[in-house]
Order: structure tokens, then C-alpha cells, then sequence
């Protein structure tokens, strides 16, 4: 039976109860000499119904043996009550933020993982967050609830023994406002990569706004964008790999040519491209290696508006890609620069396309 105003309870899991003066959603508000007591009204057992005898003060009767009650969930998915929120500046548009913070950040090796879910926005979330391995199907909750407007909320810990089960993450979310209008925010999944090698790396910790502390952070939403779903076809994926791997064994090195007229060039800048033996070389002699192999390239094309280079780099510690952008912003600007396909060629290669005005001031 469902506790109504004016019954008298007990409460169910701590002492005391009273009279409902008052219920709001799912809150009852018992009043206890005098004061009001909010209570979940599950957790409100019914001693005497508005008009029947009540008991004496202080006393409350044990209720009829009744069959068990279901288990409430661990977390509730209903409407959050009306309540007055104070909006801010801005915050109409939707940015979502999940974040790994390690409880001991100077022992990697052995610390554990707090996930934190930030709704920057004036909107109530709904959310549900779900890992897999790459090889699974199938997915495992890791967290679910409501966030309210302007909140960072715990979304559980894991440690590194998770790890494994989890190079795949999605969030889905709902948002939506309770006690005003709102423009319509349609739901939606987010699925990505999770690199968990970087659980591993302290400078993969990083300052974040909405932190005190380094962490992993993944945007889920950006200006009301998901984050673009990351969608790989195996495939693709394996025979890339296979590729790759025959050319990296390869014993002789093999330089692209550039073509006659504007297309496209690949140029793989990796060292065993570039050095049938890497015995004896250091870091800098295989950068520099790299980087003239760049500059030998963009001089065989300036004259080539609208050719397109692929410069293959490798994903790194970013050493490479770095002295490459320092070229275009220097020695070569003017060109088009952009992230090349990562369908083609994941993380690590970048797109230079020749412009004619560059070129000509090249000359």
C-alpha cells in the first residue's frame, strides 16, 4: 500500500516517523514533533491510515507480516522532482566530459580508477556508461544515473585488472529540463576507443577544467556534437596491418616517387624506411634522417598545386609530427595541413596539400 497524506509511519531502515504532511514525487515529508522529515516513501511503513484510531505518541505498531518487498534498484531512472535550478550563462548548450582520475597518481603501477561524469549544461542527464573489450560483443554496464545541471557525478572505480575488459566505451544519454521549457536535446550513443595503455603513462594525466587534479579526459559532447562515433571495419583494419607489417620487414628501403602531375603521394617516414640498419644511429640522426626526407619531398612537389602528400609519422611520443609542423609553419607555410584519413591510416599520418600561391612564393 502506498503511504497517502495524513497516514502514520515508521521508518523502515532508521528510528522515528509520524504523520505525512506533505509528499512530493517520491519524497515524503513526516512530520516528527514538529519538524519535517523528508523520506523516501519506500522507505515508509504505514503504522495507521488518515482517519483510522492512531496510535500513542512515541508507539508505532509493527506491521502486519507481509510477503517481502522487491529489491529496489541500485539506481533509480525516475524524473528527478522539480526543483528551481540556477541556470547559468551559456549553458543551453550541451558539453558532456568523462574522467579517469587515478587515486595514486605517483604509483601508476598499483592505483586504482575513479570515473567522473560532468554535464555542463543547464539540462538534467540521463546516462548510461558501457565498456567492452575488442574482441567481446557483448558489453558490460559500468555505470548509470541521473545528473543534474552543473554537476560532476562518481561513476564508479575499476583497477587495472579491468583494464583488459575495457578498449571499448560508450556513453548513451537523455537531457531534458523539469521545471521549464527547453529546447529539445536528441538522445544519443557515443562509442570510442579507450587507449588503456595511457592508464599506465603519467603524462597522459592531464589539467582539465573541470578537475583538480591530472586525468583522462574524453569528450562525450562538445558544443551539443557527440563526439564522432569511431566505426572501424576489420577487415580494413587487418589487411592495413598485414601491410604494414611486409614493409616494415622489408630489407631494402623504399622511396615513393613523386608523380608527374597533381595526385597523391605517400611517404612513409618511419626509420626502417629510410635505414636498411638502425645499429648505431641515435634519436636526432633518425629524425634529422626524417626530416630531410620531408623537405626533399615538398621541394619535388612545391610546383605541383593540388598534389596531395600523405606524410606517414607514426603515432609516438609526437617528437616527429611536431618537427614536420614546425616546417609547414616556417619553412613551408602557406599549404594546407590537416589530420590525414584515419580509415587509411589511423592516428598517425598527416595530410599536406600543395596551394599555388605557396608555391609560387616558394620559387
Amino acid at each position: 500500500m502506498t503511504p497517502n497524506i495524513g497516514d502514520t509511519v515508521r521508518f523502515l531502515n532508521s528510528v522515528g516517523g509520524g504523520k505525512i504532511v506533505k509528499i512530493a514525487g517520491n519524497i515524503a515529508y513526516v512530520d516528527e514533533d514538529g519538524f519535517e522529515t523528508p523520506v523516501l516513501l519506500r522507505e515508509c511503513v504505514i503504522v495507521a491510515t488518515a482517519g483510522s484510531p492512531q496510535p500513542r505518541p512515541g508507539v508505532f505498531a509493527e506491521p502486519k507480516p507481509q510477503a517481502a518487498p522487491a529489491q529496489p534498484a541500485a539506481v533509480s531512472h525516475a524524473a528527478p522532482e522539480p526543483v528551481e535550478i540556477e541556470e547559468t550563462e551559456g549553458g543551453d548548450t550541451l558539453n558532456v566530459v568523462l574522467g579517469f582520475e587515478a587515486t595514486d597518481l605517483k604509483n601508476l603501477s598499483q592505483s586504482s580508477f575513479e570515473a567522473y561524469l560532468v554535464n555542463d549544461s543547464n539540462y538534467w542527464l540521463d546516462y548510461s556508461i558501457m565498456t567492452r573489450a575488442d574482441g567481446d560483443t557483448q558489453w558490460n554496464l559500468l555505470h548509470r544515473g541521473c545528473a543534474e545541471p552543473n554537476m560532476q557525478v562518481f561513476a564508479g572505480e575499476f583497477g587495472r585488472d579491468d583494464l583488459p575488459a575495457m578498449d571499448r566505451i560508450a556513453v548513451q544519454y537523455c537531457a531534458y529540463k523539469t521545471d521549464r521549457p527547453f529546447a529539445l536535446k536528441a538522445p544519443a550513443m557515443v562509442e570510442m576507443n579507450l587507449d588503456t595503455t595511457r592508464f599506465a603513462r603519467l603524462h597522459c594525466f592531464a589539467r582539465n577544467t573541470y578537475f583538480d587534479t591530472p586525468v583522462i579526459a574524453l569528450d562525450i559532447v562538445r558544443d551539443d556534437r557527440p563526439a564522432r562515433p569511431l566505426k572501424v571495419d576489420p577487415a580494413t583494419l587487418a589487411k592495413a596491418m598485414g601491410e604494414k607489417k611486409r614493409a616494415d620487414s622489408a630489407p631494402q628501403r623504399r622511396k615513393p616517387q613523386a608523380p608527374q602531375a597533381a595526385g597523391t603521394v605517400e611517404v612513409d617516414l618511419h626509420a626502417t624506411e629510410l635505414f636498411d640498419d638502425l645499429r648505431g644511429l641515435g634519436n636526432a640522426d633518425i629524425l634529422n634522417a626524417q626530416v630531410d626526407r620531408f623537405r626533399e619531398v615538398m621541394d619535388a612537389n612545391m610546383r605541383r598545386p593540388g598534389t596531395k602528400i600523405i606524410f606517414i609519422h607514426g603515432k609516438g611520443n609526437g617528437v616527429l609530427r611536431e618537427a614536420l609542423m614546425k616546417e609547414l609553419n616556417h619553412r613551408y607555410r602557406g599549404h594546407d595541413v590537416q589530420d590525414a584519413s584515419f580509415r587509411e591510416y589511423g592516428f598517425g599520418a598527416t595530410q599536406v596539400t600543395i596551394r599555388q600561391t605557396a608555391a609560387k612564393k616558394q620559387r
